[in-house]
């Protein structure tokens, strides 16, 4: 067993947990804490007030430090992200930012590089249970959850981490550069395109599909003694329904249902963003020719069977720089606006995933 799951459970029984040894002038927990970062405060004070949770009176508490550490997660994630895609725009960055510095996101951080075990606060009964609880969730999840795991992430955790990265940029005076350094490894692994694509956000998703189909998607949860029950409705007919004992986590539950019933039924093409299709797809595939200077996508539509009702299918040729002919083949739609739009987008992923998009 590894040293933080000893300290966990010896957290969670009340027992006491061996610390590392503490350096001079510091606190048990600032020492143990400066270890996990692998950085040493020229500040130590600061760290302690990022460790020290609101419920403690007469102690200046985490609360400036998180205001300040949320906003500077934010820029970070925003400066990471953007110089390693240059090939997304305002919308695509924004939610890739979002997801790696999510209240989600950051609570994982928390359980995953020990740092509750080290906040100073009054005995809250109700506030260890759930930490207890998520972090159980936590540990036997195969992987990271960008859009919630069975439990919902008590909001100290992420907290916690803001408070710390607060703290941080004020330690190094505002340097952004040394400050990422520090920082980035704490966050990692990043959240990517990839990762989004193959989890994306559930009932945004069955939004969209549905939207498209001009049918109403919702979820509504209602509190049944202890437990809450959600169900998923479509055009006002229950489709899926699940229990548990908190209400967002029963909503997300349910809507994995009902994703799973719908992908079986038919295809689900979808983005990193989680939407069936790139908004403007002709518009990002046409810009993304120009700035390559390649030349300018081909389109041939025809009806998918004549035989059989005005069914569209689109195909798309690009020749990029290198060249190389490609040719992308979107899905039957009624209009051929939308069997076009349909073709960027597969083109536009396609470039993706063969990593022209990258390319000067």
């Amino acid at each position: 067993m590894c040293f933080w799951s000893r300290f966990w459970s010896r957290f969670i029984s009340g027992h006491p947990a061996s610390l590392p040894t503490p350096s001079p002038e510091r606190s048990p927990s600032v020492s143990a804490v400066e270890a996990i970062l692998k950085y040493e405060f020229n500040d130590p004070a600061l760290l302690e007030q990022a460790l020290t949770h609101p419920s403690l009176l007469n102690a200046p508490s985490y609360e400036r430090l998180e205001f300040l550490g949320d906003k500077v997660l934010n820029l970070v994630a925003g400066n990471l992200l953007f110089r390693a895609h240059p090939e997304f725009d305002q919308g695509q960055l924004t939610k890739l930012v979002w997801v790696n510095v999510s209240t989600e996101k950051l609570a994982r951080v928390a359980v995953h590089r020990g740092l509750y075990h080290f906040l100073k606060k009054r005995n809250v009964q109700n506030m260890n249970e759930k930490v207890g609880k998520f972090a159980r969730a936590v540990e036997e999840e195969a992987d990271d959850v960008p859009h919630g795991g069975s439990v919902t992430a008590p909001k100290v955790l992420a907290d916690i981490v803001e408070s710390v990265a607060g703290a941080i940029f004020k330690d190094v005076d505002s340097n952004v550069k040394q400050y990422e350094g520090i920082f980035r490894g704490l966050l990692e692994p990043i959240i990517g395109p990839e990762e989004l694509e193959q989890q994306p956000q559930p009932i945004a998703l069955l939004n969209e599909l549905y939207q498209k189909q001009g049918k109403v998607f919702h979820i509504k949860p209602e509190k049944k003694g202890s437990t809450y029950e959600a169900r998923a409705y479509v055009d006002g007919k229950v489709v899926a329904s699940c229990s548990s004992e908190d209400k967002k986590s029963a909503k997300l539950r349910a809507a994995r249902i009902c994703l799973s019933q719908f992908a079986q039924r038919e295809p689900v093409n979808r983005g990193f963003d989680g939407t069936l299709e790139i908004a403007e797809a002709k518009k990002k595939l046409h810009d993304l020719c120009v700035k390559k200077k390649w030349s300018k996508p081909k389109y041939e539509t025809e009806l998918a069977d004549p035989s059989h009702g005005k069914e569209y299918v689109c195909t798309v040729v690009v020749v990029t720089g290198d060249h190389v002919r490609h040719s992308e083949m979107g899905e039957k739609r009624s209009r051929k606006k939308e069997a076009e739009r349909c073709a960027a987008f597969q083109m536009y992923h396609a470039l993706r995933q063969s990593n022209y998009l990258s390319l000067p």
